[in-house]
This record gives C-alpha cells, sequence and structure tokens, in this order.
C-alpha cells in the first residue's frame, strides 16, 4: 500500500466492523443460551480484552503499512475509528435486537432484577419498586446505546494513545 494513500479512517473502518461484528456474535451467545437472563457476564470479560488487542494489533498494522512511520496523531485517529465504529455497529445491532427480535426483553430483565433483589432480606417491596422504575429509566435502548459508544470512544481513545506513545515512529 502506497503510504500517501493511506489514511487512518480507511484503514481502520474493516477493524471496526470486525469488532462490533465479535460484539454481536458474544452478545447474541448470552442471549440464544440464556445467560443473560442469568447474569452470566464472563463472555463479555473475553470482549473487554479482545477490544484493546484489535486496537493496538490494528495501530501496529497501519504503522507496517505505512513505511513503518507512525505518528501520535495517527494512532489516535485509527484507535478512535475503530472503537466508533464497533460501538456504531453494536447499537444498530442492539436496536434491532430491542424493537423488532425480542422487543420484551428489557421487560424480562427487570423481572430477573426484581426477583434478585426480593431475595435481599433487607429490601422493601417500596425499595425493590423504586429500583426497578430507576432501572427503567436507564434501560432504554437510545440511551444505553449513546453511553456504549461514549465509553468505547474513551477506551478507544485509552488505549490507542498508550499503543501510539509506545509505537511512535516519525520521518
Amino acid at each position: 500500500m502506497d503510504s500517501k494513500n493511506l489514511s487512518p479512517g480507511k484503514f481502520a473502518t474493516n477493524y471496526g466492523l470486525i469488532l462490533g461484528i465479535i460484539l454481536i456474535v458474544i452478545t447474541a451467545i448470552l442471549y440464544f443460551t440464556g445467560m443473560q437472563l442469568k447474569g452470566i457476564q464472563w463472555p463479555m470479560y473475553i470482549y473487554y480484552l479482545i477490544f484493546p488487542v484489535v486496537i493496538v494489533y490494528a495501530i501496529s498494522q497501519y504503522k507496517k503499512h505505512n513505511g513503518n512511520l507512525l505518528s501520535l496523531s495517527d494512532a489516535i485517529k485509527t484507535g478512535l475509528i475503530i472503537a466508533v465504529i464497533s460501538a456504531i455497529t453494536f447499537t444498530v445491532y442492539n436496536l434491532i435486537f430491542n424493537y423488532f427480535i425480542d422487543p420484551e426483553f428489557n421487560d424480562k430483565m427487570m423481572e430477573v432484577t426484581r426477583e434478585k433483589l426480593l431475595e435481599n432480606p433487607k429490601m422493601t417491596e417500596e425499595m425493590v419498586d423504586k429500583s426497578i422504575e430507576m432501572g427503567k429509566k436507564f434501560s432504554n435502548p437510545f440511551l444505553t446505546s449513546t453511553i456504549w459508544i461514549a465509553l468505547s470512544a474513551i477506551f478507544g481513545l485509552i488505549y490507542a494513545l498508550i499503543a501510539g506513545l509506545a509505537m511512535k515512529k516519525e520521518a
């Protein structure tokens, strides 16, 4: 690849899509196996490990394809674009899931949460109701998607900054 035609945006897009698809697959596994309703979250930890690995790997590949040169700015752009594209990819899936695939899923999650809260002898029915009411406010798919994109961007920035500082090599 000619280094003059290599932009961080074009380079990072595929990595962002791949990372978003990985998250969709993990989430689908959680849903179809019933782990999500049981509160089993360990598969998400795999994603939390894959996320920085993909960003660091992509930045190293960008450097390699750019004549072994890497500016901190290009590293940050690459990492941020990967993080945001992966989050947007997942957001599209999440909205489709919540509005078309299983529109009652959030209600099911709230019922499971209610049962778990009621198991705690220190929680009164009124306290549980208030907790569920608050949870419903924050379970709006658009709000959770916005938060997910913001958090992905923040962590993408952090990992890209670290990778960029470690791999930086300018002409």
